[in-house]
């Protein structure tokens, strides 16, 4: 009785954590319970085999359910990453957007009356035949600025950056012009044209890392759990869901041989339901062929288990997926 209560202190404890992850990040609601519920598929299905490099692997009930938890909570170290990052769809932050927009506005605006205050002066020195060039002189320079402004929201999509894109995001930062106050202002903020410069997705440098670092919070928050001896490699499987084969992967970098087996099948759940996820704001969801392909691809190039990869596509694990 006393194991039954302790099974269900567990549940409950597991399920309420995975609501707080998802009301912090609600554009990936439903990911933990997906990745849990592949993860546990493929371990089921791994259990299963009889030929290849794991057909002595067994799990016992104890096992999936370990590989379940840690599954389900292996996000659990965002609610240590700043909300602004975690929830931040496209290149610029809305605020940084706005600014841009209000700053062209006011460029617009400046360029306006600079050719209204020269024909005004035409007119005082009885110049009239100089207005026409002054006002084609402004048309261009006011086509040009929106043009300008069109491709940098264009650029603000988190899609891969155009060829000549870094070049050219520099050379409108390079920019200048004198505001009301007289004052010598850029046209785009360093920090502005850093972001508008990101080649694929929407996260700078230090944003991306400050994300993954939500792998390194996870691990610190679940080995501070008295799991029992059932369930002691939780924190080891969840915080390993990042790293690949070949030692690229994060946090600490792990080659093969020192990442756990649950935490292989993991990763490769996780991509998937990544890949194919139909609630992201920020990209379209991906076919289940093209998102095998990606995986495909991955496992060549050395970096996911290619018999764990072989099992999820035989046995159609990644079907699961999608009834959830």
């Amino acid at each position: 009785m006393l194991y039954d209560e302790v099974r269900t202190l567990f549940d409950g404890f597991v399920r309420a954590s995975v609501t707080a992850i998802e009301a912090r990040d609600p554009t990936t609601s439903g990911h933990s319970e997906r990745v849990s519920t592949l993860t546990t598929g493929l371990a089921q299905a791994v259990d299963r085999l009889d030929a290849g490099p794991y057909r002595d692997l067994r799990f016992t009930a104890d096992d999936i359910k370990q590989i379940e938890y840690a599954a389900l909570l292996h996000d659990f170290g965002k609610v240590g990453v700043r909300e602004h990052v975690l929830v931040k769809a496209k290149k610029l932050y809305e605020h940084q957007r706005e600014h841009i927009v209000q700053r062209f506005h006011l460029i617009r605006r400046g360029i306006e009356v600079d050719a209204l205050t020269r024909k005004v002066g035409c007119l005082q020195d009885g110049h009239v035949h100089q207005m026409a060039p002054i006002d084609e002189q402004a048309g261009r320079a006011l086509a040009e600025l929106d043009e300008m402004i069109r491709w940098i929201l264009a650029a603000n999509e988190p899609t891969v950056l155009e060829q000549g894109g870094f070049e050219r995001i520099a050379e409108v930062a390079a920019r200048t012009f004198t505001d009301p106050g007289g004052e010598l202002r850029p046209y785009l903020t360093a920090d502005e044209a850093t972001a508008l410069q990101i080649l694929r997705g929407s996260l700078t440098r230090e944003e991306r890392l400050e994300i993954e670092s939500h792998v390194v919070h996870t691990y610190n928050f679940l080995r501070q759990i008295p799991w029992g001896r059932q369930f002691r490699k939780v924190p080891e499987i969840a915080g390993a869901h990042h790293e690949k084969l070949d030692g690229s992967g994060y946090p600490n970098r792990l080659q093969a041989e020192a990442i756990p087996v649950p935490a292989r099948m993991m990763t490769i759940s996780d991509i998937y339901d990544a890949l194919t996820a139909k609630d992201r704001p920020y990209k379209k969801a991906m076919p289940a062929e093209k998102a095998l392909d990606i995986l495909a691809a991955d496992v060549k190039k050395g970096l996911l288990d290619g018999e764990l990869f072989r099992v999820f596509c035989e046995a159609r694990i990644f079907e699961a997926a999608t009834t959830r």
